[in-house]
């Protein structure tokens, strides 16, 4: 049996390149997807809290250029400097984009019982909390 570690990178790398493939006739990516549901959440987020939800997710060179990307694509908009807010065509479009993602979701989860996904995110939601612990890094979001 292979290591969590090894499995979880590969788990990561998967869902990262199926993503980024079926998002792609949308001209996201799963990271952009991943701001526009930040943005989602709360209306005029700020940058800030952007990067804080997703640093897990990707360095700040990566989150910079997919809040750019999220902008120049009419996604969202500016309505103050360091603010973003989804357009209203962002909006309309993003309601498609979630109805092809929980159709991913689906596949992504075939086979998994609700038990079984619900062990497992806890599972690794305590190996994260108890390494944190051990590094002394503050719990992300």
């Amino acid at each position: 049996m292979k290591p969590i570690g090894y499995w979880l990178n590969r788990t990561d790398q998967a869902l990262t390149r199926q993503m980024d493939a079926m998002l792609a006739e949308y001209g996201l990516t799963r990271l952009t997807w991943q701001v526009l549901n930040v943005v989602r959440s709360a209306p005029a987020a700020t940058d800030t809290e952007v990067r804080a939800a997703l640093a897990a997710n990707a360095d700040a060179t990566a989150l910079t250029g997919a809040l750019e990307a999220v902008v120049a694509d009419g996604w969202a908009r500016r309505p103050a400097p360091g603010l973003l807010a989804l357009t209203p065509d962002g909006d309309a479009r993003l309601g498609a984009v979630t109805e092809r993602v929980a159709i991913f979701r689906e596949t992504v989860i075939a086979g998994i019982s609700l038990e079984e996904y619900g062990t497992a995110v806890r599972v690794l939601e305590r190996m994260t909390h108890n390494l944190e612990a051990t590094s002394g890094t503050a719990a992300i979001g």
